[in-house]
């Protein structure tokens, strides 16, 4: 059995960060945690499908792994198991999207049951009891009929959401069937799905466990205690240096040449990136911070993902998810709660989408400068490679590579002409 890892997305909806399953998080990434689930499921044959914008760093990461390029992104699933089934031949496939996580018991589930006698393929689903506007399965006695795409809440044919896990007893015949289909969209391997369903039995395998759909920047807020949770006794480096006034309360991992300074406290459960500094009176908690930042003097850092290389000064980052190469002037701070507690929105397509939390803060992109006292509001998302003006409050999505300041009270951005340092510039603090 091969099992395909498709990683073809351009991550379009993950703005302003950069490519979801290589982005770091608690010393791992999506691609390497539904790797190492694929593994503990029994999965040892991979193929990797990506596009040209993050096949050589996946490939770079697992050289032993097969990997194939998706040519026409626009193709979506269809596009990239054209390119992939002609090397599963007749054999038995397993499909996974590399835009979930979930527990390896669901993937040995569906396949447990996809490899059963009389039974053509199975198509791993979430339980659910709230609305996800997602595709959902019509079954007859655990038997697919079909799958309805976004039905709108109150009209679901079932309690059974669609999971990019499937198992196909026989690839050649999915293959022959997406040959066969044509499609003006990117929905070519759903269509050639509903006319297998038709001829075929398909099996829905209801999974109660953990999952999280990775679609949004803030769905790695979500994917944070999930990863968390498997930090089950504390792990220090020998050659990290903790102060004795300093406090580490529960189960955290800290790497090599981590250093926790005079009254600074960690709270797990939590991962410190390797040579990254927790400055004097800081408090961390709930956390991933990557590789080599420097977490500065009275700053708090509450249930938050920060990639390497971020720089703050007394500033406090709660539910906030921080891309690489930024810096944080002191008094910086990001609204993570609305005033009347409701769910928090996010500008998408210049909609307000509803992001399902209550506690959000803010999303910024690689290679930004924040000066001095600077807000934030909930849910604002900061393009890469900007720099805000000190002073600033930020009520409202900034494009890449902008310049903000205020101006005669309003929040005006023009091009950037400036572009922060890289971050080797920085090493020698570290040393």
């Amino acid at each position: 059995m091969k099992t395909i890892l498709l990683l073809a997305g351009q991550s379009k909806r993950f703005w302003p960060l950069q490519e979801k399953t290589l982005f770091p998080i608690c010393g791992t990434t999506l691609l390497a945690y539904q790797v190492a689930q694929l593994k503990k499921a029994g999965c040892t044959d991979i193929l990797l499908v990506g596009g040209a914008h993050n096949l050589k760093t996946a490939q770079a990461m697992f050289p032993k792994l097969q990997c194939v390029e998706q040519k026409d992104l626009a193709l979506g699933m269809q596009g990239a198991l054209l390119s992939a089934l002609p090397h599963c031949k007749d054999d038995a496939m397993f499909l996974v999207s590399g835009n979930d996580i979930i527990d390896h018991k669901g993937y040995a589930a569906v396949i447990k049951e996809g490899k059963k006698k009389n039974v053509d393929g199975a198509l791993l689903a979430s339980r659910v009891s709230r609305y996800f506007p997602g595709g959902y399965l019509t079954v007859d006695k655990g038997r697919i009929n079909g799958i309805v795409e976004k039905p709108g809440e109150g009209k679901e044919p079932s309690d059974l959401v669609n999971i990019v896990a499937h198992f196909h007893d026989d690839a050649s015949v999915l293959l022959q069937e997406l040959k066969k289909t044509k499609s003006s969209n990117d929905d070519g391997y759903e269509m050639a799905l509903h006319q297998l369903f038709t001829k075929q039995n398909y099996r829905a395998v209801p999974y109660e466990g953990a999952w999280q759909a990775v679609k949004y920047p803030w769905h790695l807020l979500s994917i944070l205690p999930i990863l968390l949770s498997g930090i089950r006794t504390s792990r220090i480096h020998r050659s990290a240096k903790i102060h004795k006034t300093a406090v580490i309360d529960g189960n955290v991992i800290i790497e090599e040449g981590v250093k926790v300074l005079p009254h600074a406290t960690i709270v797990g459960p939590c991962v410190i990136g390797a040579h990254t500094i927790i400055g004097t009176g800081a408090l961390v908690r709930g956390s991933s911070i990557g590789e080599r930042c420097v977490i500065g003097y009275n700053t708090e850092v509450k249930a938050s993902v920060l990639a390497d290389h971020v720089w703050t000064h007394s500033t406090y980052l709660g539910d906030s998810v921080i891309g690489e190469n930024v810096s944080f002037g002191a008094g910086c701070t990001t609204g993570n709660f609305r005033l009347d507690e409701g769910e928090i929105l996010s500008a998408h397509n210049g909609k307000a989408l509803p992001t399902g939390m209550t506690k959000l803060g803010a999303i910024i992109g690689n290679n930004c400068r924040l000066g001095i006292q600077i807000g934030i509001n909930p849910g604002v998302k900061i393009g890469k490679d900007s720099f805000i003006s000190g002073g600033t409050y930020v009520t409202e999505d900034i494009p890449a590579e902008s310049f903000v300041r205020i101006k005669d009270g309003k929040m005006i951005a023009t091009p950037n002409r400036s572009r922060a340092p890289e971050p080797e510039t920085r090493k020698k603090y570290f040393n």
